[in-house]
């Protein structure tokens, strides 16, 4: 898949002081805030805002549905991490990335060299209420929602767990979360330090 970058535009910064070295790539379950918070954080660090579901979406000219109906979870999975990967080649933003992106090692692979991962935790309620809201979620399309998302919850989260940070999303205001990301980067070692370019 060929990827046509639709990043937001950068904007005025609103949080002096703190400087990322790397791109900051949100990951967590479906419902966790990726979107949402990754918008926040580009805007007060002065970050551009890419969203890996719509780049796939671009470069496959189908939605994320279509692609898992006509051609498989698998074709997706395949397409996510050659995007990701080449979204990560570009300079320094915000990456919020698809649910099970992180679950892929070679993902997490090219994520720890070029980035610095965070992942964004909710419990099994508040992502119910938030999934719920949209009906263009592939997973959740054939089964009990509640049932399948505590199944991805006992799946994905110890590799979730290998994340740099570690922040609980849950019922909080975007900007209470959102400065708690940025507080916890600021003490992040990852974070500051600018990836090693491989020649």
């Amino acid at each position: 898949m060929e990827v046509q970058t639709t990043r937001s535009p950068v904007r005025t910064a609103a949080t002096p002081g703190f400087v990322a070295a790397r791109t900051i790539v949100l990951v967590g379950l479906m419902g966790a805030g990726k979107t949402k918070i990754g918008r926040r954080l580009a805007t007060r660090l002065n970050l551009p805002f890419s969203d890996s579901d719509n780049e796939i979406e671009t470069a496959a000219g189908e939605t994320i549905e279509d692609i898992f109906r006509r051609h498989g979870e698998a074709v997706f999975r395949d397409g996510e991490r050659r995007v990701i990967a080449r979204l990560l080649m570009q300079p320094k933003h915000i990456l919020a990335t698809g649910g099970g992106a992180f679950m892929d090692p070679l993902t997490r692979e090219v994520i720890a060299q070029r980035g610095v991962s965070v992942w964004l935790r909710a419990d099994l309620d508040v992502l119910l209420a938030r999934v719920l809201r949209r009906n263009n979620r592939p997973l959740l399309q054939h089964s009990d929602p509640r049932a399948v998302l505590a199944e991805l919850m006992e799946r994905r989260h110890p590799i979730y767990a290998e994340a740099d940070l570690v922040i609980d999303s849950g019922d909080a205001p975007v900007e209470t979360t959102t400065s708690r990301v940025i507080a916890a980067l600021r003490d992040c070692p990852r974070a500051l330090q600018e990836p090693v370019e491989e020649f």
